[in-house]
């Protein structure tokens, strides 16, 4: 067989076919498609053979070094089994089975590997970049444990891009005292990095990132002034008012409104005290009955100073264009105004107080809105109530229990569960410290055996059975031992509940136990 025929002719002959196009002379009386790969073979060993090597390339800088201590050698088992077990499909909190969910202990784990300043080991490096690129919500810990070294190591694969880009990489910043670095990045680095710095320097000084913002401030396009003035709510201060103020100017209608809710949260503004003068009035008490009853008259107009103070004057739809201008009023207006303009009374009392003309709702709601922004825990409990009411809003009282003190939202909430049970009880434990007081983990166990003994499917407590697996005390386990066991099935309990709920409760403690091991090999 003769070689003749170029390389180029048999890949036209591979795409073409051997009956449109034979191989050429040289066949030795083979079929056409033999003849053909036997060429190639032969043609494809002389063009490896005659191979000439190519550059050597310049070696990688090599990675900077980490002067974090290195995790304990069975933290460092662990984090590899929590690894390797995000592979597998997670089944949520309605899996079966009583082997713990992996895929849910990795934050639990990287959290407190972080909190006691360990360095990531360089083998579970690649691991750990691929379990942040497929979950956005470990970015933060796993680069935040990957470190310098795994930035370094991100530059080396396109997949692991996402580490060199956002607030994420804050690794890689300079020192945020290292005035000419700093200056140097805000004024060439790229938009994400620079985001990144500008909140590294806030939290560290925040007089210091205001004048980088400054300094660029009218360059800035309006999307990232939106952004850079996001920024300020960390270390929110009287002195970030001039520059807020001239903020309620610009151009962009978001950087506007985002300049007036910030200085709405800044009870000593000139904006505040403009919104609780327009707020004044619209709402005063009448005495002329009996009873003392707060009087409502919402705006009649929007006018071009509210609009400039940051109140949007078209309302969504099926909002009414008084109530939505009366609202964003109120929940700017500074709360301490109100007692001395409803007559001295207290939280309690104003929030107890009747509403004319079925205002009610949207009052209250405007002085909720107000408390999380200024955060004002004694508005906040008034407005919360004592936990046996009724529930109203969940996604409002979640918002209002987190400007309280840890220790006082969990006790709320576990009396909140004790009146109600837990099907209305999922958002508010969301906003529970981790992990959950002694009263609240209590009031959750004693909520789920009694759906238990009520021969209820856990299905439909799935949701607060993993936020249990992840929260409760891991001291909690031993007292949960009895539950595991299959419990008698009253006569009109789902069929099959009681084996369900046994599994159930088997994953719990054996979840806590394994969080109770996590915490030991790292606090070795």
């Amino acid at each position: 067989m003769t070689t003749a025929t170029s390389w180029e002719d048999l890949v036209t002959s591979a795409l073409l076919g051997t009956e449109r196009r034979p191989p050429g002379a040289g066949s030795d009386g083979k079929d056409a498609p033999v003849a053909l790969l036997d060429a190639a073979a032969l043609h494809t060993v002389r063009r490896r053979a005659g191979l000439l090597p190519a550059p050597a390339a310049a070696p990688p800088e090599p990675a900077p070094h980490d002067p974090r201590p290195p995790v304990p050698e069975a933290a460092r088992r662990r984090l590899t089994q929590l690894l390797a077990d995000r592979a597998g499909p997670s089944q949520g909190g309605g899996r079966r089975g009583a082997a713990p969910d992996l895929t849910e202990l990795l934050p639990q784990w990287l959290a407190t590997a972080n909190a006691h300043g360990y360095r990531a080991p360089a083998s579970v490096l690649p691991s750990l970049l691929d379990a942040a690129r497929a979950r956005t919500d470990l970015r933060p810990q796993a680069l935040t444990f990957a470190g310098p070294r795994g930035l370094w190591l991100a530059r080396f694969n396109p997949e692991w891009r996402f580490a060199l880009r956002g607030p994420s990489g804050v690794a890689a910043l300079p020192a945020p005292d290292d005035t000419p670095a700093v200056r140097s990045l805000w004024e060439e680095g790229l938009f994400a990095e620079r985001v990144a710095l500008l909140a590294a320097v806030r939290a560290h000084e925040p007089g210091a990132a205001l004048a980088l913002l400054r300094s660029t401030w009218s360059a800035e396009r309006a999307e990232d002034r939106l952004m850079f003035l996001d920024s300020l709510r960390t270390g929110l201060s009287d002195a970030d008012e001039p520059f807020l103020e001239d903020a309620l100017s610009d151009r962009s209608r978001n950087v506007r409104a985002t300049a007036a809710e910030l200085l709405s949260a800044l009870p000593h503004s000139a904006l505040a005290a403009r919104m609780a003068e327009r707020a004044a009035t619209c709402v005063s008490l009448d005495r002329t009955g009996d009873t003392a009853v707060i009087s409502v008259e919402a705006p009649h107009e929007c006018d071009a100073g509210m609009q400039r103070d940051g109140v949007l004057p078209n309302p969504p739809a099926g909002r009414g264009e008084r109530s939505w201008w009366l609202g964003q009023l109120v929940e700017a207006t500074p709360l301490a105004a109100w007692p001395a303009r409803l007559g001295g009374r207290t939280p309690e009392e104003i929030v107890a107080l009747p509403v004319a003309d079925d205002w009610r709702d949207e009052l209250h709601a405007a002085w909720c809105r107000a408390a999380v922004r200024q955060r004002d825990a004694a508005w906040s409990r008034a407005l919360l109530g004592p936990p046996a009411t009724p529930p109203a809003s969940l996604a409002e009282r979640s918002k209002l229990l987190s400007t309280l003190p840890a220790d006082e939202r969990a006790l709320w909430v576990a009396d909140f569960i004790a009146a109600h049970g837990l099907s209305e009880a999922f958002q508010l434990l969301g906003v529970c410290a981790v992990p959950w007081a002694e009263p609240l983990g209590r009031a959750v166990v004693d909520a789920l055996d009694i759906a238990r003994d009520a021969g209820s499917y856990p299905w439909s407590f799935s949701g607060v059975m993993g936020l249990a697996e992840r929260c409760l005390d891991p001291v909690e386990a031993a007292r949960l031992e009895v539950l595991t066991a299959v419990p008698d099935e009253p006569e009109d309990a789902s069929p099959g509940a009681g084996g369900y709920w046994s599994e159930a409760f088997q994953r719990l403690v054996s979840t806590l136990r394994l969080r109770a091991t996590m915490h030991a090999e790292l606090t070795r």
